[in-house]
């Protein structure tokens, strides 16, 4: 069941201003908030309810990991009828204060017809979104990559989809945090760890986009998803020559 977050930590949606954006089929946003303002880009689709919601690391950002994420995926999601929000943190590196910025982007998407949301996030924001998927009902499910543990002690309340995603040689963030959380985790849950890989995910980026464009909408569609973990090689990488 999801939980309102306390009296203190409430953010209110006012009002939301749009501009055509830099990229074809999307708009630059700003959500107008009662605690500042969210600067977002927004790659609407027509014709489906689902949507995906993408937040950044400690810096904020727009783009995402393993070379601008964020930026590639929403045309990988287009046939299968997913709208693409990116955030920017009104203060980031404050853990409450970027719950509060997803769980705003959520009532965007709800006020536009949205029915089922998924959230994507990386390291700090790998957390941020494990929280914010406790507190929203409209979360359908979560991915977390590169994660920090900061944040993520409840995650065993999340009792939604979660697919941990990690590079085995990250120096910023040990894999082993993804470790923790798949273990404290419920089902179903899957990780995926990928060798030679970096915190920022960049050996591995076509076969992360290809994952998440896979199980962004199987996820959406309410497919079973079974509960495992795999250790693989980023496209292109052959481990025998290592």
């Amino acid at each position: 069941m999801s939980q309102p977050p306390p009296d203190d930590l409430t953010l209110s949606l006012k009002n939301v201003a749009a501009s055509p954006g830099d990229v074809p089929d999307s708009l630059n946003l700003m959500l107008q908030t009662t605690r500042g303002d969210i600067k977002g880009i927004f790659h609407p689709v027509e014709g489906g309810a689902g949507a995906a919601i993408f937040v950044g690391g400690a810096m904020g950002g727009l783009d995402g990991p393993a070379n601008s994420l964020f930026k590639r995926i929403p045309d990988k999601l287009r046939d299968s009828a997913v709208s693409c929000l990116r955030l920017h943190y009104r203060h980031p590196d404050d853990l409450e204060e970027c719950v509060l910025d997803v769980l705003a982007g959520c009532s965007f998407l709800k006020g536009i017809g949205a029915t089922d949301i998924v959230l994507v996030g990386h390291s700090f924001g790998g957390a941020v979104v494990i929280k914010a998927g406790q507190l929203h009902e409209m979360v359908r499910a979560v991915v977390s990559m590169s994660p920090q543990l900061h944040g993520t002690r409840q995650v065993e309340s999340l009792g939604k989809p979660l697919l941990l995603i990690h590079g085995a040689t990250d120096s910023v963030l040990d894999s082993e945090a993804s470790e923790d959380i798949f273990r404290r985790a419920l089902d179903p849950k899957r990780l995926v760890l990928y060798g030679d890989t970096g915190h920022s995910l960049i050996q591995a980026s076509i076969s992360v986009e290809r994952e998440l464009a896979s199980w962004i909408p199987a996820r959406l569609a309410a497919e079973v998803m079974e509960t495992g973990r795999s250790e693989e090689w980023p496209e292109g990488i052959d481990p025998d020559t290592l």
